[in-house]
């Protein structure tokens, strides 16, 4: 597969994210990608093997690092996120893992924001931590002490996600790329809640961004992977370390051909997304059963004119609290009919959870505390459904608060 020769292969990123990488008449005229199900591939001489082995020469050799329409999956990636290279793999975990084992090493150190998905938050805390890893965590909002804990500790890594999951913070991205650059770390941004679709962490200095892809670059809730985007040479190294030896956390052909179908629709189901929470999120700051909203769209959101900034969308996830705290948080989740209970996000389905309970229950409760998940907080992912039927069913919900 390689690039279309035409000048639609270019050009907007609806354009590029439907036909970047790929030429139909290379595929016998196919309009969709075909999916190669093989899990070893034929050499054409033995010194062609060996070359390909080394890396001497471009080609497939097994199915674990590299496959057809993985290849393709991950050029359109780096494309829409502007960078280099990208690299696709089984889930968003690996991702984030295949680069850490891939980058770091005991004695090491990294830097991460306060506020993270909970298991990327246990990964640097108590997994790496258990192989001579530092892990500092600090609030990446409050930029002075973010410069005090990085210069300090002089990490290979930064990490954070900006909007953050699952208080939607917001994350000053040139500013802490800016801080991880000035002691030699690599500034790595989740990107998962806004997609390239909304904000591009490399443009604003970031070297390398990470994706959970099972959400909104997916966005249908059928498929699980990840990916890591950024320069070339980095890439490489975590395909032929972080992918091939220490995780194996290899994507499926299948599912590289529904994060393809996936994409080819990003930019549309993004702009319902963000159209569609900005609606209810204004509906839940007025609603008197509601203690406080956090929705990065709202103007008086305390990240609001750095998301202005740095996003062209607002996104479809709401954080909220309703008065009399996680008692009246279950009564609203039990009473939605069309709002379905489940973790997750970015799919069609408009999604609601209990992050203390579930998606952040392996933050402990003085953790969850420290860092403003309260026991209260409940998560909102805005699907694609009929706008008004999403916000008759919150209301109906919340009569009874």
């Amino acid at each position: 597969m390689t690039s279309h020769p035409s000048n639609r292969a270019e050009g907007g990123f609806a354009t590029r994210a439907i036909h970047h990488g790929y030429d139909p008449a290379q595929e016998h005229g196919a309009l969709t990608p075909p999916v190669f199900m093989t899990s070893t591939y034929a050499f054409e001489s033995a010194e062609a093997g060996r070359d390909m082995f080394l890396g001497q020469r471009e080609g497939y050799v097994y199915g674990r690092t590299r496959n057809p329409g993985q290849s393709l999956l991950e050029d359109r990636l780096a494309s829409l996120e502007g960078g280099e290279a990208g690299l696709a793999v089984a889930s968003g975990m690996a991702a984030i893992s295949a680069l850490a084992w891939t980058l770091l090493a005991a004695g090491d150190s990294v830097v991460v924001n306060n506020t993270l998905y909970g298991n990327s938050f246990a990964l640097f805390t108590r997994g790496l931590t258990k192989f001579g890893i530092r892990t500092e965590v600090v609030d990446f909002a409050d930029l002075d002490a973010a410069a005090t804990a990085i210069r300090a500790h002089r990490p290979k890594l930064v990490f954070f996600e900006t909007p953050s999951n699952p208080t939607l913070k917001l994350i000053d991205i040139a500013a802490i790329a800016t801080l991880a650059h000035e002691v030699g770390a690599l500034a790595v941004v989740d990107n998962t809640f806004a997609t390239p679709a909304l904000q591009r962490p490399l443009a604003l200095g970031a070297d390398l961004v990470v994706h959970s892809a099972t959400k909104f670059l997916g966005g249908h809730g059928d498929l699980i992977a990840g990916a890591v985007i950024g320069p070339k040479a980095i890439i490489e190294r975590i395909r032929g370390q972080g992918l091939r030896f220490l995780t194996g956390a290899t994507i499926a052909p299948m599912t590289a051909f529904l994060l393809l179908r996936g994409l080819k629709t990003l930019e549309l189901r993004m702009e319902r997304h963000s159209a569609s929470a900005q609606a209810i999120a204004e509906i839940l700051s007025d609603h008197k059963a509601v203690r406080g909203v956090f929705y990065p769209g709202l103007a008086n959101f305390p990240g609001h004119a750095l998301a202005r900034q740095q996003m062209s969308g607002f996104g479809g996830l709401i954080a909220f609290e309703l008065d009399g705290g996680i008692k009246a948080g279950m009564r609203f989740m039990n009473r939605l009919a069309l709002v379905t209970r489940a973790v997750s996000l970015g799919d069609a389905e408009t999604l609601v959870q209990h992050p203390a309970s579930m998606t952040h229950s392996t933050y402990s409760a003085e953790d969850r505390r420290r860092h403003g998940i309260s026991d209260g907080l409940i998560r909102l992912s805005v699907g694609l459904e009929t706008p008004a039927d999403i916000q008759d069913d919150i209301l109906q919900a919340l009569e009874e608060q």
